[in-house]
């Protein structure tokens, strides 16, 4: 199989704390308006909220709240965690029914007002899909690529929706039962620790798998 190179610019941030380490204007006014969340009564469902419309449209990581709503109570760092993936893998049918039905109508909205989310990229991610659209999309759901762009093109691409739903519960659940435990492990002292490394070992860990699916690939070939 001849996968070609992901462009450095294709990973865009979707950071926790310092995602936006220096967002501007309305990121850093919707970045703000997250953070909030964390010390209102509603914000598991704001998490909710959020996790799923991240998946299609909505540029701010759920990473971020849940690690503000976990600094609060690590006890429940598997609870909210639980609430991001299931929220964001329904933010990702969203997403492919976007792609599947409406994407000729949509599309120009979407390269003109949703950040990082731009023409050349969404076509090259549809060549990506022309390889192995699982293993793109577990990737795309666990590190920081873009996901949004991920799922509407697959809805424009056509992968079956039960393969959108298996891969997206993979990677999302990997990512997200990540910072879950780091949470739960080590509490508030994680937030730290999560800020500046969370990119990194998503990175690490998207390399591993996709270097693991790579061999497995050969082996099974010979």
């Amino acid at each position: 199989m001849t996968t070609p190179p992901l462009p450095e610019e294709t990973l865009n941030s979707r950071k926790p704390e310092n995602a936006p380490s220096k967002p501007r204007g309305l990121l850093r006014r919707l970045y703000n308006w997250v953070l909030s969340w964390a010390d209102s009564p509603h914000g598991m469902m704001a998490l909710a909220g959020i996790s799923f419309a991240e998946s299609s449209f909505f540029p701010i990581p759920p990473d971020v709240l849940q690690i503000a709503l976990s600094v609060g109570e690590p006890r429940k760092s598997y609870r909210f965690a639980t609430i991001s993936v299931i929220a964001s893998v329904l933010g990702a049918i969203l997403g492919w029914a976007i792609g599947w039905g409406l994407w000729q109508f949509v599309d120009t909205f979407f390269y003109n007002n949703i950040p990082g989310f731009t023409e050349k990229k969404f076509e090259y991610v549809e060549t990506l899909y022309q390889q192995n659209a699982f293993l793109w999309l577990i990737l795309s759901a666990f590190t920081p690529i873009p996901f949004k762009i991920f799922t509407i093109a697959a809805g424009v691409c056509s992968v079956p929706l039960s393969t959108l739903i298996l891969a997206s519960s993979i990677g999302r659940g990997s990512r997200f039962f990540l910072v879950a435990t780091v949470m739960r492990l080590f509490g508030k002292q994680a937030r730290d620790i999560l800020d500046k490394y969370l990119e990194v070992i998503t990175v690490i860990f998207g390399v591993l798998v996709f270097a693991g699916f790579i061999a497995i690939e050969i082996l099974t070939n010979h």
